[in-house]
């Protein structure tokens, strides 16, 4: 893996996503090893998977550890039900998870807000047998208009991300057109603008989109990108996506945020799943 070139690497923005990476240790002592490796910016699913709304103490306690480690929060998940695990969200879903999701959106603004956080990942959530889609699509909506407030409350961006189909069968964005008109939807019912596409360049090749194709058409309505390599949803280097050229052409086309690293170390520690790039 070392020696991939990866020159244009060097002038992108990394941070780690620290619910996939660095998780062979506690929570707490997680944005310390990111920061040892070398990242300035970590970002984060929602970590409390059976609490949206957790006790102060534990918010505090996370709060301290990102800022004792130095580092700064890009992007946290709200509320989205056991993940990893069988669910992709919570705010499409009725009953309880669309409360839970309701419940949580303002304790995940505060937490972000206090850290200046500036985006919030909101995922749509599966599909549920014998409701129907557009009843679940309506719920989603009105959670989203939430969400895209209480973001725009602390001048934070909402990321509605795309998914990929293989692995998340029961999830209905599973392209990168289907997450962007809810993009715009959101965009149209609040009038805020906050509203962006979450480009995860591991789903939509998953997904078998034409990766140039979707940077091309949508980078203007891109909030955050997220890489991991395909197949295998591991590092840069043990896969085949054109992962240095596909950056490349993101930033020609305008897009000048992090990119998460968001995959999975294999079988090594976290900290030695960084050789692919420039020191």
């Amino acid at each position: 893996m070392p020696g991939l070139g990866w020159d244009a690497a060097a002038e992108q923005r990394f941070d780690v996503n620290l619910s996939i990476l660095f998780t062979e240790l506690p929570l707490l002592e997680r944005p310390a090893a990111a920061a040892a490796a070398g990242f300035t910016a970590v970002e984060l699913w929602w970590p409390w998977i059976d609490s949206p709304t957790p006790e102060r103490s534990e918010l505090d306690a996370l709060r301290r550890a990102i800022e004792d480690a130095g580092v700064r929060l890009t992007g946290l998940n709200f509320y989205a039900g056991q993940l990893p695990g069988p669910d992709r969200g919570a705010l499409s879903v009725p009953g309880e998870e669309s409360e839970r999701f309701r419940a949580n959106v303002e304790v995940a603004a505060e937490f972000a807000g206090s850290l200046g956080c500036g985006a919030l990942n909101a995922l749509y959530g599966n599909r549920v047998d014998g409701v129907d889609p557009a009843e679940q699509d309506a719920l989603a909506l009105e959670n989203l208009v939430l969400a895209a407030r209480a973001a725009d409350g602390i001048g934070a961006i909402l990321l509605i991300e795309a998914l990929n189909k293989p692995e998340s069968p029961l999830y209905p964005l599973v392209s990168a057109p289907a997450a962007v008109g809810v993009v715009d939807k959101v965009n149209a019912a609040t009038g805020l603008d906050n509203a962006r596409f979450l480009m995860d360049l591991y789903h939509l090749s998953m997904n078998g989109e034409d990766l140039p194709a979707v940077i091309e058409r949508y980078t203007a309505k891109t909030g955050h990108v997220q890489i991991a390599d395909n197949p295998g949803r591991g590092a840069p280097g043990t896969g085949s996506l054109p992962l240095e050229d596909l950056l490349d052409q993101l930033r020609k086309a305008g897009y000048d945020g992090w990119v998460g690293l968001e995959y999975k170390p294999g079988d090594r520690p976290s900290a030695e799943a960084f050789d692919w790039l420039p020191r």
